[in-house]
């Protein structure tokens, strides 16, 4: 897809608020960080589905480190607002018991999908848990997390592009566009 100023993703336009540029030096500080972090170390990292996908492929691009990585599907989004619940629907597929787990997501929004992750992980006794996101909203945060890996803090606005969806559309962009 072409970069434009504005682009109409079903009956909504978006306007470009975070250039590729920017999001891949973020992602390259964000990989720094986690590489000199987890040294030594063989992290797990379990990428949530849908939207995290592009992220978490440019990142392992920019991780030196040996590790391995997974993939979990929770879904609280209809349209352009958070449902409140979360439900599963694939779950994780690789022993991570003592292992260090990185939970990359495109976007901590309420934080709810976060806090439930972290609760089901828990039970899996990894060594440690930390959270890796592309985008933070902190006014929007319901619960108390420690996002220790986050490239970019957003305000509240909704976005699209670079693996953000508005109804399934609008993911593959390179850039990522507000709403307007």
């Amino acid at each position: 897809m072409q970069k434009q100023k504005n682009i109409q993703v079903k009956d909504k336009t978006f306007t470009i608020s975070i250039p590729e540029s920017e999001i891949r030096q973020q992602i390259k500080r964000v990989a720094n960080e986690i590489n000199r972090d987890f040294a030594g170390r063989q992290p797990v990292f379990l990428a949530v589905l849908n939207g995290s996908f592009i992220f978490a492929a440019d990142l392992l691009r920019e991780v030196d480190l040996p590790c391995e990585i997974s993939f979990v599907k929770l879904a609280s989004y209809q349209g352009t607002s958070t449902t409140g619940s979360i439900r599963e629907v694939i779950g994780l597929n690789i022993d991570i018991t003592d292992r260090p787990v990185i939970i990359v997501e495109d976007i901590v929004d309420t934080g709810l999908t976060m806090a439930h992750m972290l609760e089901t992980l828990q039970n899996q006794n990894p060594s440690s848990i930390d959270i890796c996101t592309l985008l933070l909203k902190p006014t929007k945060l319901q619960v108390k997390l420690d996002v220790h890996y986050c490239c970019k803090e957003i305000p509240d606005d909704f976005v699209v592009g670079y693996g953000l969806d508005y109804d399934g559309f609008g993911r593959n962009t390179k850039d990522i566009y507000t709403i307007v």
